[in-house]
C-alpha cells in the first residue's frame, strides 16, 4: 500500500521502499558497529602489545579511525546525493561498505602476516567510515521527503530505528557466538563470523535499494560542492553539531559498556553482550516514540526534557552499576540511559533535517552528522579508557556523558521549533 505521495514529479513511496531503505541503513550500521562488540578480540588479533590495556587502546583507536573517513564520505557522497539523487548515493555507500567489511573479516592476524595486518585493518576502517558517512545524509533526506508534514517525525526517526535494529542483530549474534565458542575460540575465529554474516547479507540490501524510487531531482547545472550554500546555514550547522554530539556520546558510552563491565568491573562476557541487546531494543522502540511524540507535541520538548533528565540520572546509574555489577543492574541502567538519550535524539534529528533546505539537505545533514560523529563518536571510547586509566575513577564515563548532555540541552534550547503541529504547516 501507498503510505504517502511526495510530489507530482516523483513516484509514490510504498511501504516496501521504506523497508528497503531502513534495512539497508541497518545493515550498513551493523557492519560498522559490530566492531565494538569484539574490540578486545580484534585488539589481540591485530595489535599484540605487551599489556591487555595497550591492545585494547589500539583496537579502540582503530575503531575511531573509521570516523576520520566519515566527514569525507559525508561531503562527497552527500553532495552527490544532492546533485544526482538520493538513490545513487545510497547505492555507492552500500558497495563501498561491502568492500570494507570483507577486507576486515578476511585479513590474517598479526602473527600470520606481521605489520601488514594492522595497516589493512586501518584502511578497511577508513573505507567503512567513508561509506557510512555518505549513507546518513541521503537516507535521512529520503525518509523525510517520503513523508507528509504531519508524520515527518515518525518517518525520519526510522534512521535511528534502523540503527537500533542493527545493534539488536549485532549483540544477539555476539551473544549466540559465546555459546558456540569459548574465549579462545572467539579470539581465534568467532569474531570473524560476525563480520562475514554482515558481508553475506549486504548483496540482498543492495538489490532492495536498486529498486527504490527517487525523491529528489536537482537541476543539472547545480554545483557539486555548494560550500557557500552550506555555510549560509551556519547557525543550524553549529547547533546541529553540538546537539548531535550529545546523542553521539550517549550512543558510544553505551557501546563501551560491554568493554567497561568486562574489563573494569570483571563481569561475565555474556552479561556484557546482553547489555548491547537491551540497548538495541530500547534504541529501536524509543527512537520511534521520540519521532512520533515530536509530531504530536513539537520537537523542542521531546528534545530538551529527556536530555535534561539524562544529566540528572547518569551518575546515579553508574554508581548503582559499580556497587552491583550484576545482569539486572546493567540491563536496567542501559535501558534508562538509552531511553532518555534516544527520545531526545530522535526529535533532534528531525529538527536539524527540517531546518536544512531540500536542495542541500543530503550533503549538509551528512556533514553535520559526520562532524559530530567523527569528533565525538570516534574519540569517546579512547577518552573514557584514558580517563579510567589515569584517574582510576570508575565514574569517568558518567562524568563525560553528563558534560555532553549539558551542552546538548543548551544547543537544543537555542533551536527554533520546526514541527508542523506548532508552525501550522500543512
Amino acid at each position: 500500500g501507498v503510505v504517502t505521495d511526495i510530489s507530482a514529479e516523483t513516484p509514490p513511496i510504498k511501504r516496501r521502499h521504506l523497508v528497503a531503505c531502513v534495512i539497508g541503513n541497518a545493515l550498513e550500521f551493523y557492519d560498522f558497529t559490530v566492531y565494538t562488540f569484539f574490540a578486545i578480540q580484534i585488539g589481540h588479533t591485530f595489535f599484540p602489545f605487551k599489556t591487555p590495556f595497550l591492545s585494547l587502546m589500539a583496537s579502540l583507536i582503530t575503531f575511531g579511525v573509521g570516523f576520520i573517513g566519515r566527514p569525507i564520505g559525508a561531503v562527497i557522497l552527500g553532495a552527490y546525493g544532492d546533485k544526482h539523487g538520493r538513490k545513487p548515493a545510497m547505492l555507492w555507500s552500500f558497495a563501498l561498505m561491502g568492500f570494507g567489511v570483507l577486507a576486515l573479516a578476511l585479513t590474517p592476524s598479526y602473527a600470520a602476516i606481521g605489520a601488514a595486518a594492522p595497516v589493512i585493518v586501518v584502511l578497511a576502517r577508513l573505507l567503512q567510515g567513508f561509506a557510512l558517512g555518505g549513507e546518513v545524509g541521503p537516507t535521512t533526506a529520503f525518509l523525510m521527503e517520503a513523508a507528509k508534514p504531519h508524520n515527518r517525525g515518525v518517518f525520519t526517526t526510522l534512521q535511528y530505528v534502523s540503527q537500533g535494529a542493527n545493534t539488536i542483530f549485532a549483540a544477539g549474534l555476539g551473544y549466540a557466538l559465546t555459546f558456540f565458542f569459548d574465549a579462545q575460540g572467539l579470539q581465534d575465529f568467532g569474531w570473524r563470523i560476525a563480520f562475514m554474516v554482515g558481508a553475506l547479507i549486504l548483496p540482498i540490501g543492495f538489490i532492495l535499494r536498486a529498486h527504490l524510487p527517487e525523491t529528489h531531482k536537482a537541476p543539472p547545472e547545480r554545483a557539486f560542492l555548494p560550500l557557500a550554500e552550506w555555510l549560509s546555514q551556519g547557525r543550524t550547522i553549529v547547533l546541529g553539531i553540538l546537539s548531535l554530539a550529545a546523542s553521539t556520546i550517549t550512543i558510544y558510552v553505551l557501546y563501551f559498556l560491554p568493554t567497561y563491565v568486562t574489563h573494569y568491573l570483571h563481569a561475565d562476557a555474556r552479561i556484557a553482550l546482553l547489555s548491547g541487546l537491551v540497548f538495541g531494543i530500547s534504541n529501536l522502540v524509543f527512537s520511534f516514540v521520540g519521532g512520533w511524540s515530536s509530531d504530536k507535541i513539537g520537537r523542542k520538548p521531546v528534545m530538551v526534557i529527556p536530555r535534561a533528565l539524562q544529566v540528572l540520572t547518569v551518575v546515579p546509574c553508574f554508581m548503582w552499576l559499580i556497587a552491583s555489577p550484576t545482569a539486572p543492574v546493567l540491563l536496567s541502567i542501559t535501558a534508562i540511559i538509552t531511553m532518555l538519550g534516544v527520545l531526545s535524539a530522535g526529535a533532534n534529528l528531525v529538527a536539524v533535517t527540517e531546518l536544512l533546505p531540500k536542495h542541500i539537505r543530503a550533503g549538509s545533514l551528512a556533514t553535520v552528522y559526520a562532524i559530530a560523529i567523527a569528533t565525538f563518536g570516534g574519540t569517546t571510547q579512547p577518552i573514557i579508557a584514558e580517563m579510567l586509566d589515569k584517574s582510576g575513577d570508575l565514574l569517568s564515563p558518567a562524568y563525560y556523558l553528563m558534560g555532553a548532555s549539558i551542552v546538548g540541552v543548551i544547543a537544543m534550547s537555542l533551536m527554533p521549533e520546526t514541527a508542523p503541529v506548532k508552525t501550522g504547516e500543512r
